[in-house]
């Protein structure tokens, strides 16, 4: 499926977030990359006006890590955040760090490895093999 039409880019594109302030970070730069062709939901991470707007649609509740918070948008298959993972880049640093996939900002895929080999989850050991053969060929 083409990036672009994929429902959760769809949904994503019409919240129309400042691209200089979010940026796709979970296992969507692994969609983006065509490494999955399917995820269950996005997680973004948002600053300035970018989280004004996610909060403008929903009340935020604590972010699962316990660090931050996070917005659940489209019955939580858009998941807005106002930072990452606790001992990682915060928003500036990824969002300065993006690379623009079909007009999107999303993680660079070194930065889902790191996140993934850190969180040591079972759930992620299939990604992790995915991006580390793609980062091989290039």
């Amino acid at each position: 499926m083409e990036l672009n039409k994929h429902p959760l880019i769809e949904k994503l594109r019409s919240l129309q977030l400042p691209l200089s302030d979010f940026v796709v970070a979970g296992s969507g730069p692994l969609l983006a990359h065509g490494l999955r062709e399917d995820v269950r939901d996005l997680d973004v991470v948002a600053r300035g006006p970018a989280w004004k707007l996610a909060l403008d649609l929903a009340d935020p509740v604590l972010a699962p890590s316990g660090h931050g918070q996070m917005v659940l948008l489209f019955e939580g298959s858009i998941e807005v955040f106002d930072r990452w993972l606790p001992d990682g880049k915060g928003p500036d640093e990824l969002i300065a760090d993006a690379e623009i996939i079909e007009g999107i900002p999303f993680c660079s895929l070194q930065d889902v490895f790191d996140w993934k080999v850190r969180s040591g989850r079972r759930k992620d050991r299939l990604d992790i093999e995915l991006i580390k053969g793609y980062l091989r060929k290039y």
